[in-house]
């Protein structure tokens, strides 16, 4: 398997590498040979050599294979979806650029005082722009029809990984279906090994093909690449004779924990000097990441703030609510839970009359609730009324993206009622989430949000949050649920 994977990065490597030096070249010629820019934008400094730009050419692909390797377009542990490998590949080719135009104007600089060894050329600031305009695209489809293709060679079975699960127990099967759900990797289940030789339990997908003795026997009738042990933890003593026996065969091994009864989150691995540790509620939240995530909070709040009061929708909505919205404020405060279980006040444009929940307590807003004025109902719709969370965003109350916070009485009746509900408040609560850009909102099935909030919290990376946002533009606006 580390053969077969080290052969699939090379194979994305290379054709990464040869789109982008199509796309230098490409950007070179556009720049300084079509009508199209030559007209628009005269090369007033004349037109470079071909061969200043191609000199450059080996540190773009340098730069290019580390930024690729750092944005993570080589972990090819799981299937990464179209938008999510276009957004890093648009992120690595805009700091590839930046980092080549820094570089070159760094050595003008440096060999500023000393003419007689500085470089012939000064490199166009347009060239590295079209440079990023031709490659992402040229690299975005280069992968996808490499993908593509592998895909179709696995389905046919050529070069695939061929597994072998041993145990055919719940966590077996999980670990079968999980694997299968991996197919576009390459990953193919021939079938199981059953913990004892009494009948085998009926499984769906691949079939039984012995017991756990006959390990040896199976690996090299069926050609297998890798076995997967899921025991249970009462059968240590079977997986321990196991493993001795399969460390005389010429496959990888992989041992699952029997975790499913007490996991939650995504388990994480610590090292105790030597003794590995699972840790069980692990989100990627944590460190470096966290930091850029509040900084994107802080600064995204800020240009939508500023933005929207510029346009201006806010100053348009206070103005409504003042003339249309009845008797009461125009900002009201509601309190809300957050990460850790923190209690904070949220604000939101007011939408109801005024003390709406005087007779009735806190409830959940109904299709026609007749508390909400006129202008209260179409605010609510295209969620306008939750603008002004952008200041608890700043305050650190809140994310751009994340679980939507709930009000404290709904968090104690909900999770008594629905399992590994309060999992939801290891992160920041958010003005956007996975579960709203998927119609889970308002009053929706609590079970589905959580699932989808659960999925954003073990998957959660600064693309996801980008992803969110995007899809949020055209989903998240006059979507169902919204009372």
């Amino acid at each position: 398997m580390r053969k077969r994977k080290q052969r699939l990065t090379e194979s994305f490597l290379a054709v990464d590498l040869t789109a982008v030096a199509l796309a230098w070249m490409a950007a070179y010629y556009a720049r300084f040979y079509s009508a199209l820019f030559t007209t628009a934008f005269p090369p007033y400094k004349g037109v470079p050599l071909v061969r200043d730009y191609a000199e450059l050419l080996p540190l773009i692909l340098a730069l290019a294979a580390i930024v690729f390797a750092l944005q993570g377009l080589y972990r090819l542990r799981r299937p990464m979806s179209a938008i999510d490998d276009s957004l890093r590949t648009v992120a690595a080719f805009i700091v590839t650029a930046a980092l080549a135009l820094g570089v070159t104007l760094y050595i003008r600089i440096y060999f500023r005082f000393a003419p007689e060894e500085a470089p012939r050329a000064e490199y166009s600031q347009g060239v590295f722009v079209l440079f990023v305009a031709f490659g992402a695209p040229l690299v975005i489809a280069g992968r996808r029809l490499l993908l593509g293709w592998f895909a179709r060679s696995w389905a046919r079975g050529e070069n695939a990984v061929r597994i072998l699960v041993a145990g055919n127990s719940d966590l077996g099967q999980t670990v079968a279906r999980k694997l299968a759900a991996q197919s576009r990797l390459g990953f193919h289940v021939v079938g199981f090994l059953a913990e004892s030789a009494s009948p085998a339990r009926v499984t769906e997908g691949p079939p039984v093909l012995g017991t756990l003795k006959d390990a040896n026997d199976v690996i090299a009738e069926k050609a297998i690449d890798a076995v997967y042990v899921a025991l249970s933890v009462d059968q240590h003593a079977l997986m321990v004779d196991l493993v001795k026996n399969l460390s005389n065969q010429f496959v990888d091994v992989r041992i699952v924990p029997d975790l499913l009864q007490c996991l939650t989150l995504r388990a994480g691995i610590e090292d105790l000097d030597g003794i590995p540790i699972v840790s069980l509620n692990e989100t990627p939240m944590q460190g470096p990441a966290a930091l850029v995530k509040r900084l994107m909070d802080i600064t995204g709040a800020l240009v939508l703030l500023i933005a929207l009061t510029l346009v201006p929708v806010l100053p348009a909505i206070v103005m409504a609510i003042a003339l249309k919205g009845g008797k009461g404020p125009i900002l009201y405060t509601q309190e809300r839970m957050t990460v850790d279980g923190r209690r904070f006040s949220v604000y939101k444009f007011r939408t109801m009359v005024e003390d709406a929940e005087a007779g009735t307590g806190p409830v959940w807003a109904t299709d026609g609730d007749p508390r909400r004025t006129d202008l209260g109902a179409f605010l609510r719709k295209y969620n306008l009324d939750e603008w002004p969370q952008l200041l608890n965003i700043l305050k650190g109350d809140m994310s751009l993206v994340g679980p939507r916070p709930e009000r404290p009485s709904f968090v104690h009746e909900f999770k008594n009622n629905i399992p590994n509900y309060m999992l939801r408040h290891r992160v920041r609560s958010g003005l956007t989430g996975w579960a709203q850009v998927h119609g889970w909102r308002g009053n929706s099935s609590l079970e589905k949000r959580i699932e989808f909030d659960l999925y954003y919290i073990e998957n959660w990376s600064l693309f996801l949050d980008l992803k969110i946002l995007v899809l949020t533009l055209f989903r998240g606006f006059g979507q169902t649920h919204a009372y």
